[in-house]
């Protein structure tokens, strides 16, 4: 059974042992998999649960001091991506000033010795941890061997890091590629093709009036790696992806502030208050924009529907032939 915590203290978790991995994990990118998958079945030879730790926020977030940096998934995805992955439980240990202050021979003594009963633990590639980031693979090795005469030894290991055109796979290189609409690079370094995924909450309902009802995702206050507006499938809803045109930004017309997703459903009329969806991104198709008047941005979403049509029709036909393809008239989704 897939469990989380989520604090450095409390008692013992794994009596019996454990596997440990350790990352920020943003993205849960090829490199991010290769070193859980690792961990899964050394956990699955050796017999104990596999554990994965990560933090929230990320600790390139909490020290940012010149604006935070953009994130590829949301701690909830984060989570049950890991889950998902063979991870049994997940420490998504809360990075604050405490957490920042711990020493990193604290860290091992109080997390993977005496929380988790570590009996292996697997680090990515230049992987640092504890104050001042002092903590590295040597460390943890001197460490776990220094504790093999207490009963409580554990041995460390660094994977190796996973090339894709010779280059490491990182989430920074996806930031790239996402900011530049490259979703094809993007999907190759992921591993899958890069989404976002949410419960839809209610917005304004100015979609709605001016005849673009909307699904509407926040991103949790994180800052988004992409922004404008696309050609996306929202996945969640039906058999199969439906196909869609989605904004991401601040709708600049409207002054709006926080960085709101709104995915436009083509040809599907239904209530999607509270259901959980994921939009996948396939094409970009402009910057967002701020337009002198609603008749203004009306024409331009007429433009943007019809470039999102297009950009997804052949796509949609090759893989979904029974997706409703050509679109129906007079249908608009009611979310």
């Amino acid at each position: 059974m897939s469990r989380l915590f989520r604090d450095v203290e409390g008692g013992p978790l794994c009596p019996q042992g454990s596997v440990v991995c350790i990352g920020a994990f943003d993205g849960l990118h090829l490199g991010h998999r290769a070193l859980v998958r690792h961990a899964v079945a050394r956990a699955r030879e050796l017999g104990l649960p596999a554990v994965a730790l990560t933090f929230e926020p990320l600790p390139r977030e909490f020290f940012a001091r010149d604006g935070k940096p953009a994130r590829l998934l949301l701690p909830r995805a984060k989570v049950e991506g890991l889950w998902e992955q063979g991870i049994d439980l997940v420490g998504l240990l809360r990075f604050n000033a405490r957490f920042a202050a711990i020493e990193a021979e604290a860290f091992v003594r109080d997390m993977l010795v005496r929380r988790l009963q570590a009996r292996e633990v697997w680090v990515g590639p230049g992987f640092r941890f504890g104050k001042g980031r002092a903590g590295d693979i040597g460390l943890l090795q001197r460490m776990g061997a220094a504790h093999a005469s207490e009963g409580h030894g554990f041995v460390a290991g660094e994977i190796a890091p996973v090339l894709l055109d010779g280059e490491r796979v990182s989430s920074t290189r996806i930031r790239t590629a996402l900011a530049a609409g490259d979703f094809a690079t993007a999907a190759r370094l992921l591993g899958r093709a890069y989404a976002i995924g949410g419960r839809v909450v209610r917005g304004a309902r100015l979609g709605r009036t001016l005849g673009y009802p909307t699904a509407n995702l926040r991103f949790g206050g994180k800052v988004p790696p992409l922004s404008g507006i696309f050609a996306t499938r929202v996945h969640g809803v039906g058999d199969v992806p439906l196909p869609s045109v989605s904004s991401f930004g601040t709708r600049p017309t409207v002054d709006g502030t926080e960085p709101l997703l709104e995915a436009h459903l083509f040809d599907f009329d239904g209530d999607l208050y509270g259901r959980r969806i994921h939009v996948e991104f396939v094409a970009r198709l402009r910057d967002e924009a701020k337009f002198p008047d609603l008749p203004a941005l009306v024409a331009q979403m007429h433009d943007d529907a019809a470039q999102a049509r297009h950009a997804l029709i052949p796509e949609q036909e090759s893989a979904h032939p029974r997706a409703g393809f050509p679109p129906k008239a007079g249908q608009q989704a009611s979310a």
